[in-house]
């Protein structure tokens, strides 16, 4: 028991920060320091790990749908809410291949991000450099009074 506790202090110890006593609002961690393609790297690495539980859920599904389709709707091969006490389990080339396509589709979701996100960046900077160009100067002449009285009788 005295064993137990002393590792759990010792984890407890250990596991926090050893800043306790200076103030944590101090630090400030700033973004434009790095390069815009650490950047769009960083953000396309949180999209994959983000978009792959889905992925390959859906993607599990759909091994095993097709599975369950390619040998006659058997079903010990159906699908994970279909399946049965005597399913049938995927052998380890098609575990592999249902990762390495999941992989891939999250892979494919950060690319069509990227994309997306540097389209609208080029589209800001398009429009940022409308904006400082100088409009152009339109110079009026003022009308004659020959020419009011011929745009008055145009105009009646």
């Amino acid at each position: 028991m005295i064993k137990k506790t002393g590792c759990f202090l010792l984890f407890i110890l250990f596991s926090f920060p050893s800043s306790w006593g200076q103030d944590m609002g101090s630090t400030y961690f700033d973004m434009s320091e790095f390069s815009q393609g650490a950047r769009d790297l960083r953000r396309g690495s949180i999209i994959a790990f983000g978009a792959y539980p889905i992925a390959y859920f859906l993607t599990n599904f759909g091994v095993d749908t097709f599975r369950w389709s390619d040998n006659s709707w058997d079903t010990r091969y159906a699908p994970w809410p279909f399946n049965s006490a005597g399913t049938i389990e995927k052998s380890d080339a098609e575990k592999v291949a249902t990762i390495g396509i999941a992989a891939g589709v999250s892979i494919v979701i950060a690319l069509v991000d990227h994309g997306i996100m540097r389209a609208r960046r080029n589209r800001l900077e398009r429009q940022r450099l409308e904006i400082q160009i100088d409009p152009p100067i339109i110079i009026r002449t003022p009308l004659h009074a020959e020419d009011m009285i011929n745009l008055n009788e145009e105009i009646e």
